[in-house]
């Protein structure tokens, strides 16, 4: 049994370890849920993958998931994810529906602006499929502590950073009672009950992604060429860390891609072209973060390898900033 305590429960309620909490927290939804039927919207990330396992072990085929492919995801992540959830068990309907949410965006350049209509949307689908189950009286969430904190309204004991889509809205919408395993649990302690929960390494070792996903990576107005662009971007970079054996020592990894063009030469002409900014940063649990010093081979031949096959490209720039003063995405 693992020695680690959960900061929150210690509190609260006494230590707890990894173990002790799956197997109270399960017997806890079984009486809670009964037959009671439960829908959950999957990200792909650790918080509702976790969330789902403990409820799945609770309730079984009484959970249905649905996992919404919002078109800003990462590249081919739609399908790689969908497959895993199979493979683990789970009970999941995958649904695409990235033409409506970029339609919905375009001509929008306001990050906060660009969160509620991707969480707006979201809901929207997610309400459309979850409609076509019968008898549904729950809905389960992600939800972890940083997001509790940082959702607050100002009028409450803090600031809001951000909104998210995963704490509100669509109970009211669907009419549904709320079930959050995981609401007093920190991203680092999410990992290590999926770790009791024997869930797959693939998993546990993602690293964390936003619930409105490339839509606050590309800086400005989504368009889906911009997406494109980063899917492509990004891809070299996520790669790159993994073959480097880079990637199980940095927490998040992103590239980012800028609002503006600059002057570039390829084969002696000149370019306009975008720039795309990478951010590494390793956390314990989000509330502060610290910029990861990457080699500067590895960040030249990431550069390098961005600036040749990602067309319309012709810039890399490395962020050096820690949270605090800055947060862990740009927008």
């Amino acid at each position: 049994m693992s020695e680690k305590t959960f900061r929150n429960f210690e509190r609260e309620k006494g230590a707890q370890t990894p173990e002790i909490f799956v197997e109270t927290t399960v017997a806890a939804l079984k009486e809670q849920l009964g037959n009671d039927k439960v829908v959950l919207g999957l990200s792909g990330g650790v918080d509702s993958t976790v969330t789902a396992m403990l409820l799945h072990q609770a309730i079984g085929s009484n959970l249905h998931c649905i996992f919404v492919d919002h078109g800003l995801l990462r590249k081919n992540e739609f399908e790689q994810v969908l497959d895993s959830y199979r493979h683990i068990g789970l009970n999941v309907h995958g649904v695409r529906a990235g033409e409506e949410f970029l339609k919905e965006l375009s001509g929008i350049s306001d990050p906060e602006q660009k969160r509620k209509i991707i969480g707006r949307m979201f809901i929207e689908i997610f309400d459309q499929e979850a409609q076509r189950i019968t008898e549904v009286k729950w809905l389960a969430q992600g939800t972890i502590y940083p997001d509790v904190i940082e959702s607050i309204s100002d009028k409450g004991p803090s600031v809001a950073v951000k909104s998210h889509h995963n704490v509100g809205g669509l109970p009211e919408r669907m009419n549904l009672k709320v079930v959050e395993p995981l609401r007093m649990l920190y991203k680092d302690e999410v990992r290590l009950v999926g770790k009791a929960l024997g869930m797959p390494p693939a998993f546990l070792e993602r690293h964390p992604f936003p619930g409105p996903g490339l839509g606050i990576r590309v800086l400005g107005e989504i368009t889906p060429e911009k997406v494109a662009i980063l899917q492509e971007a990004d891809a070299i970079f996520i790669n790159e860390l993994k073959q480097a054996g880079l990637y199980d020592k940095v927490w998040q990894a992103a590239a980012i891609l800028l609002p503006v063009k600059s002057v570039g030469v390829v084969d002696d002409e000149r370019t306009y072209e975008y720039s795309v900014v990478l951010r590494a940063v390793n956390s314990v649990d989000a509330m502060t973060a610290e910029w990861v010093r990457l080699p500067y081979e590895f960040l030249d031949k990431v550069s390098n390898e961005i600036i040749n096959k990602v067309k319309g490209v012709n810039r890399v720039a490395y962020d050096i900033s820690s949270k605090p003063p800055a947060t862990i995405e740009w927008e």
